[in-house]
């Protein structure tokens, strides 16, 4: 490891890192960022994996959120309400939007 250590006025040190060990640091920080993502996406089915593009992450968060629509029947006679549909149709139209 390589170290840098100043004397400065009255005989103070003070250690400075060089670029090397910034970079090593930087580096073992985002191995440890990408381990817990590859955790946390073994872990919980909705965050994806690394060949997800876009449209399908996308296509996930529309279908979770539809989902979360129809099994919150509050939400649902909400949008029942504004839409000036039945609940029945509403959970209908969900459905097959999720499709």
């Amino acid at each position: 490891m390589d170290r840098t250590i100043k004397i400065l006025e009255k005989g103070i040190c003070r250690y400075e890192p060089s670029i090397s060990v910034l970079s090593h640091t930087q580096a073992s920080h985002r191995f440890n960022i990408n381990s817990q993502l590859e955790h946390l996406q073994a872990k919980y089915v909705g965050t994806g994996h690394a060949d997800l593009n876009r449209f399908e992450w996308a296509v996930n968060i529309q279908r979770d959120s539809y989902a979360s629509y129809i099994g919150h029947y509050p939400l649902l006679a909400y949008f029942a309400i504004v839409e000036n549909e039945s609940i029945g149709r509403e959970r209908y139209t969900f459905m097959q939007v999720m499709l």
